[in-house]
């Protein structure tokens, strides 16, 4: 019989008010089955409402009637009791129901809690699949033994065949395919990355079930799950993961959850070269929490920076700034890691610079060959020169020429060159590197062999042996067709070489490159500067006609002049195009240069061209220099931050007109 809330709620809450409510106190009881009857459901009604209100005296705390414990769905009916019959007896009996429950759920505590120490105390995968021989598991229980089984086999370094193919693991896994719901989130996220570590197929219905379970609760999931999921599936599986890309869509969209350093250290680190969106995210994340960084924080953010190519500026000025006011004594490996990430990210900041060159200087010495190749290596990349710094270095090679391989012998020789760097020990040091390299050429990479000779060139210390061996005709057969961006930079540093072996090395006779491949100097048009335009436009005074000057020769030396005039020895100009021109591969002129007149090039020097901060040239611009002027050219260095302070046309005409004369006083003083 169905009733409606207002008739349940009467008056004296039953049927009719108070008279039909002690009447269905003092009727008859009606059988409990087949069917409710009317009086018997007013005698429920009445024990609900009425007699527990004046039961509540002799029951202290309320508890709940029993019928209400009963799943929801199950049908209980009741017969109804005279009034008298609720006495102190009745209610010992159902407290003693309630104890009998209790005991039973304490027991199966008890039980659980058991099962977990011994889950959590093995310390062989033995111990853990005995526990599903021994009780009966639920399925939070199994997924515990599993993570369990993977986490020892990654400690001990187990082989994990004989694990997957035990019954006693198939019936884990079956337990927890049955009842997969049940298990709880941070179970089932375990769960999840202990069958990848384990070795179990993906294409498996339980693993599968698995994640699907995964990807139906992700909402629920909290962000720390989330988050070491994703780092998981990251390293696990890539980029092709389709649970992944769900992870990390909850992720971008739940951003706003990120807390603590650890959080965001690692998922830039592990997460974020998947993600663009995300790593926007972390990134501001981060400058947020630069403050709090370790510098442990500082190098991973670092490293993620540098390996995935994000400039972030912003970020990279705040941990600039909170490395060196913060963090006064720095690790080993710490300042190695942040010396390379600068460097891969070009980004220069000269007080860390100065920072991590003063606090590595004295520990070269204990420095490991791979340590100190890489430390130069970057500093050269950044262009920076630390003197104290790469004298140590240079000690260091020759205090330990047994333990370099030569590998990181020419990766020293490549830095020092970058940075024109002529080590205080200069003739011992390159001694030694002559001696260690003598029978190591043929053993050379090409390229790495070219670069080697190149670097030679630069600091001077090319001998013949080195030139004839990669201007040899079969050196050559090796590159020749090869139309790559990195051939055409091999080519050019052979046509450095040649010009250091035709114009520097009078001792050597030959071979030399043939003509056809000098035409690789002429190198496609670069983007004008602005110190290029200004230059050239000052130059129209100096010249006084355009017949008078040539811009932007292509030389046969390999390098570009950015304009040439030829003086006569009264330092007026004649018209270039008339005379012959041996540094170019195509002479327009053929007269000779009358007596007393000088070939004049003016070479302008962009900021990167120097080494950072200093008005030192880097190695490759200051062989230039030397080969320029070796073949018969006076010389005007235009460096940018003299000639970019002029901000008038005469003032810049006047300056050119100066260096000019200067040069040429210079000259004849000499």
């Amino acid at each position: 019989m169905k009733l409606c809330r207002g008739q349940l709620l009467g008056p004296a809450c039953g049927w009719g008010g108070r008279a039909s409510c002690n009447a269905a106190l003092t009727s008859s009881p009606e059988p409990a089955f087949p069917s409710i009857t009317p009086p018997t459901m007013a005698a429920r009604l009445v024990r609900r409402c009425s007699c527990w209100r004046h039961l509540g005296a002799f029951i202290s705390p309320p508890s709940v009637p029993a019928p209400l414990l009963v799943p929801v769905g199950r049908m209980v009916t009741t017969r109804a009791l005279p009034f008298s019959s609720f006495h102190t007896s009745s209610l010992l009996s159902w407290a003693d129901g309630f104890s009998v429950k209790e005991q039973v759920e304490e027991s199966r505590s008890a039980e659980h809690k058991v099962i977990g120490e011994l889950i959590e105390t093995a310390t062989t995968p033995q111990d853990l699949l005995q526990l599903a021989e021994q009780h009966v598991l639920n399925s939070n229980q199994a997924s515990q033994i599993i993570t369990q089984l993977s986490r020892l086999t990654v400690e001990k370094k187990l082989e994990t065949g004989s694990i997957l193919q035990d019954e006693r693991f198939q019936q884990l896994i079956s337990i927890v395919d049955s009842q997969v719901s049940h298990v709880w989130n941070n179970s089932l996220v375990n769960l999840l990355k202990s069958l990848y570590s384990l070795g179990v197929d993906s294409n498996r219905r339980e693993v599968q079930s698995v994640e699907q379970e995964v990807l139906w609760r992700l909402r629920r999931l909290s962000f720390r799950q989330l988050a070491s999921l994703a780092e998981f599936l990251a390293l696990r599986q890539g980029k092709e993961s389709r649970l992944l890309s769900e992870v990390i869509k909850k992720l971008e969209l739940r951003w706003t959850e990120f807390e603590g350093t650890r959080s965001v250290v690692s998922l830039m680190s592990k997460v974020g070269h998947i993600s663009p969106a995300l790593m926007d995210r972390l990134e501001d994340k981060a400058l947020e929490l630069a403050e709090q960084f370790e510098p442990e924080d500082i190098r991973k953010v670092m490293l993620a920076l540098a390996y995935q190519k994000r400039r972030c500026v912003p970020l990279l000025r705040a941990l600039s700034y909170h490395l060196t006011q913060k963090h006064s004594e720095l690790g080993l490996s710490i300042l190695l890691d942040l010396i390379f990430a600068y460097g891969k990210l070009n980004f220069h900041q000269p007080q860390v610079f100065q920072k991590i060159a003063t606090d590595l200087h004295p520990q070269v010495a204990t420095m490991t060959p791979v340590e100190v190749t890489r430390c130069v290596r970057s500093f050269a990349f950044l262009k920076w020169l630390s003197l104290p710094l790469f004298e140590a270095v240079a000690q260091y090679t020759l205090d330990n020429t047994k333990q370099l391989s030569v590998s990181h012998l020419c990766g020293l020789i490549l830095s020092f060159a970058r940075l024109n760097f002529q080590p205080s020990t200069s003739e011992d040091f390159f001694s030694m590197v002559h001696e260690e390299l003598k029978d190591e050429l043929d053993n050379l990479e090409p390229h790495l062999l070219t670069d080697l000779v190149w670097s030679l060139c630069v600091l001077q210390q090319a001998k013949a042996p080195y030139l004839r061996r990669v201007l040899a005709p079969e050196f050559l057969a090796q590159i020749r067709g090869d139309e790559s961006p990195k051939a055409h930079t091999l080519l050019l540093k052979l046509i450095h070489i040649n010009a250091t072996a035709r114009l520097e090395s009078p001792e050597y006779q030959g071979p030399f490159l043939p003509a056809e491949m000098l035409s690789a100097a002429e190198e496609g048009e670069e983007r004008s500067s602005l110190l290029q335009s200004s230059l050239r436009e000052a130059l129209a005074g100096v010249l006084g006609s355009p017949d008078q000057g040539r811009f932007n020769s292509r030389t046969i030396y390999g390098w570009h002049i950015d304009a040439e005039m030829v003086v006569n020895s009264e330092n007026k100009p004649l018209p270039v195009k008339n005379f012959a021109a041996p540094h170019l591969l195509h002479s327009e002129g053929k007269k000779p240069l009358p007596p007393g007149a000088r070939r004049v090039a003016f070479l302008r020097w962009e900021f990167p061209n120097f080494s950072n901060r200093s008005k030192e040239l880097l190695g490759r611009y200051a062989m230039a220099r030397r080969h320029l002027q070796a073949a018969g050219f006076l010389l005007v260095d235009v460096p940018h931050y003299e000639f970019l302070e002029l901000k008038l046309e005469r003032q810049r005409t006047a300056y050119l007109k100066d260096k000019l004369s200067k040069a040429v006083a210079k000259e004849l003083a000499s």
